[in-house]
């Protein structure tokens, strides 16, 4: 699964772009288990990408960040 379908039609540039879905990547890892649904899944790449909107561009506090809005703190 990758963070391209949830962008909701906005633009980033290529390393945006690669930086969310490593932020995506690590937060999914953040989870500790692979059963997790996909609304989940969905609910952390749509957050990345709310949160990427506003500048960020650090790939572990955007999953920390993404994390923290489900209510899960990240190592």
């Amino acid at each position: 699964m990758n963070i391209v379908p949830f962008l909701q039609g906005r633009a980033f540039d290529p390393e945006q772009t690669y930086v969310m879905g490593l932020a995506f990547e690590k937060a999914r890892a953040g989870l500790h288990d692979t059963g997790q649904p996909a609304v989940v899944q969905e609910i952390i790449a749509k957050r990345i990408v709310d949160i990427a909107a506003t500048g960020e561009r650090d790939p572990d506090r955007l999953a920390s960040r993404a994390l923290e809005a489900l209510g899960i703190q990240s190592p």
